[in-house]
């Protein structure tokens, strides 16, 4: 095998957490060998959601590598520069990137990173006594340690599984091919940011009119995003770290509490949606075509036709509700999953008592195998390591935290200063220190 075939570090996947560990290894770190596979040969960030006027709910400084090396040549605005828009950008205020934008600039930086393959598969992957044998489309490599980056997988409901298809379908699709409401009965169900995106962009006919359209929801209510500056130090690596440290059912209370801190619908977003509802319907006068019912939860699915019928049980009563759809477009997340070339490892790594992976403070994951290689997993420790995990807030500080750990040394300093809030006990000599 040639030396341009053996690796410190191999990644599998590059949507944005690995691009990011790809671009700091390429910018700050060039004695590691790195080499991050993607199956496909032009990376788009969630093809299947590029809607229009659809935005991140992080701000443009959390990007591949910023927060950590901001001196790098990967960042969104060497991106603004290199795009000559960098003037642009800034006159048109924009608080957040849009879904297209980031996407642009994600696929910016994979094409011009040696370090990633676009369009080379892994196919398997093999433990010896020299580490990781990795077999692609392209030949062979081997590797003294692993990223998994491969994403999470769309999760619908068992009893939606069965029905899956052009008219049964997850929101991760709605984008993938032209699509025609004209006439129909659209439901969507889940009350998050993708929900929100769907239902406002049939609202305003992106797919055709509808001849009704219902928005279900098991919250409350459709409910903002927080994202005041205090709940927003959960997205720092003071609180990640301390939240590691916790007992797991402590861990799991708290990100249960913090839902609305990550999972929430931005209140522009909301805003936009109420005006279109009161002029369409209250100025415009037209018929009352569009509701949204907050409080329902989806149990159940079944043919009727051509078309399906959703059963809901109301939160608050108890009630069973039944909603005749053409169109089913089901916003409930996404699920983790380890890709198949893994397979002979799968069973080797250890999950706790839910079925996730353990992960240690530098985001490695637990197993059986030697300790001279190691197997990170980025987009896997919502469980571990808190809410901000699967966002892209404190990707370029994980992928620095990655990069730390198999260099053996502090390639990038992720010292911080003290910041307002005191998460952890004190104990009296702090206390002491302290004043």
């Amino acid at each position: 095998m040639s030396d341009s075939n053996v690796l410190d570090l191999a990644g599998l996947g590059a949507g944005p957490f690995n691009l990011s560990i790809a671009a700091l290894a390429d910018s700050h770190l060039t004695r590691l060998a790195t080499r991050f596979f993607e199956r496909r040969h032009d990376p788009v960030w969630h093809p299947g959601l590029m809607l229009p006027d659809t935005h991140l709910q992080t701000g443009f400084l959390k990007d591949l590598v910023t927060a950590v090396a901001p001196d790098s040549r990967h960042s969104f605005l060497s991106y603004l520069v290199e795009h000559r828009r960098f003037y642009r950008f800034l006159n048109a205020e924009l608080g957040t990137v849009s879904r297209a934008e980031f996407s642009d600039y994600l696929g910016w930086a994979a094409r011009r990173l040696e370090n990633v393959a676009l369009g080379e598969a892994v196919r398997e992957v093999r433990l010896d006594a020299r580490g990781f044998r990795i077999r692609t489309d392209a030949g062979d490599y081997r590797a003294r340690h692993l990223s998994l980056g491969t994403g999470k997988r769309p999760w619908l409901p068992d009893f939606a599984e069965a029905l899956r298809g052009s008219h049964c379908l997850h929101a991760a699709e709605i984008a993938r091919t032209q699509r025609d409401f004209s006439g129909r009965r659209v439901v969507v169900v889940g009350g998050g940011q993708s929900g929100a995106d769907i239902f406002l962009n049939a609202l305003r006919g992106h797919w055709g009119q509808p001849r009704e359209l219902h928005w279900i929801s098991r919250r409350r209510n459709f409910e903002p995003l927080d994202e005041t500056a205090f709940t927003n130090e959960y997205f720092t690596p003071d609180y990640t770290r301390g939240f590691h440290g916790l007992p797991r059912e402590v861990r799991a209370r708290e990100v249960a509490a913090q839902k609305l801190a990550s999972d929430g619908i931005t209140p522009a977003a909301l805003q936009s949606l109420y005006r279109e509802l009161y002029h369409r319907f209250d100025v415009l006068g037209e018929p009352r075509w569009a509701r949204l019912f907050p409080h329902r939860e989806a149990v159940a699915l079944s043919r009727s036709g051509l078309g399906f019928v959703l059963t809901t049980q109301h939160g608050l009563t108890g009630d069973r509700e039944h909603f005749n759809a053409d169109v089913v477009v089901f916003a409930t997340g996404f699920c983790s999953h380890l890709p198949d070339c893994l397979a002979e490892l799968t069973p080797r790594l250890e999950r706790d008592a839910h079925g996730e992976l353990v992960l240690g403070p530098h985001f490695e994951a637990s197993w059986d195998g030697p300790t001279a290689h190691r197997i990170y997993a980025v987009n896997a420790g919502r469980h571990s390591h808190g809410i901000a995990e699967p966002q892209l807030s404190l990707m370029a500080w994980r992928s620095a935290t990655i990069l730390n750990h198999i260099a053996g040394h502090q390639a990038f300093d992720l010292s911080e200063n003290e910041g307002p809030i005191e998460w952890q006990p004190i104990t009296e000599q702090r206390w002491v220190q302290a004043i």
